[in-house]
């Protein structure tokens, strides 16, 4: 594996839309410092439900752009869903909670799926997105940073499977909101999954 693409944003408002967004991302040139909240120098407006130390980086694997290619009929340009990285020979499916990409210094740890709202459907154009989104089941990845450090186009990726009970990306998406069974809610505890789903989740145990 390796990085196709480093992408960032500014605030920027939507056609139709009176907040502004950092979804509008572009594929940078160089090298970029990621640190505990993200990426320098990229747009993150809405703090209450996007970025924050649990969603510092969003990554998108290539084989999943190139899916939603296909469905959508024509070349979607790194950033286009709002991604920080595009990770060549990746499948979105196949990422768990847990699971860790490093590229030289920088590590990232997998914490939850990404789910999409209303300012991604505008983004896109299409007003019905949001569940035609949900229904493909590839969603979007959203790490942690372990350890911060620069990245660039081109650098090589190691991946490192979760070593625990999976929960994937998928199963994330499709669960959310829903109350879990015991022994789903468990597993899910189990894992490093979001800050915010992990307080959820105990205070439904309780």
């Amino acid at each position: 594996m390796k990085i196709l693409a480093v992408c960032t944003g500014t605030a920027e408002r939507l056609p139709g839309k009176s907040y502004k967004t950092g979804i509008n991302k572009h594929a940078t040139g160089g090298s970029v410092i990621v640190d505990a909240e993200g990426l320098l120098g990229d747009a993150i407006c809405n703090r209450k439900h996007h970025g924050g130390v649990d969603q510092a980086v969003y990554i998108e694997g290539s084989l999943t752009l190139d899916w939603w290619s296909g469905e959508l009929g024509r070349t979607l340009a790194p950033g286009t869903f709002g991604e920080n990285l595009v990770v060549g020979g990746l499948d979105n499916r196949d990422v768990a909670v847990g699971d860790r990409f490093i590229a030289g210094d920088l590590v990232l740890e997998v914490t939850s799926a990404r789910i999409p709202c209303a300012t991604f459907a505008a983004k896109m154009g299409d007003y019905g997105f949001v569940k035609r989104y949900t229904k493909a089941g590839r969603p979007g990845i959203y790490c942690r940073v372990i350890r911060g450090g620069a990245v660039t186009a081109d650098a090589p990726v190691e991946y490192q499977p979760f070593a625990g009970a999976k929960v994937m990306m998928p199963e994330m998406m499709a669960t959310f909101g829903k109350r879990l069974s015991t022994e789903d809610r468990a597993r899910y505890l189990a894992a490093p999954i979001h800050y915010k789903l992990r307080a959820i989740l105990e205070e439904q145990s309780t």
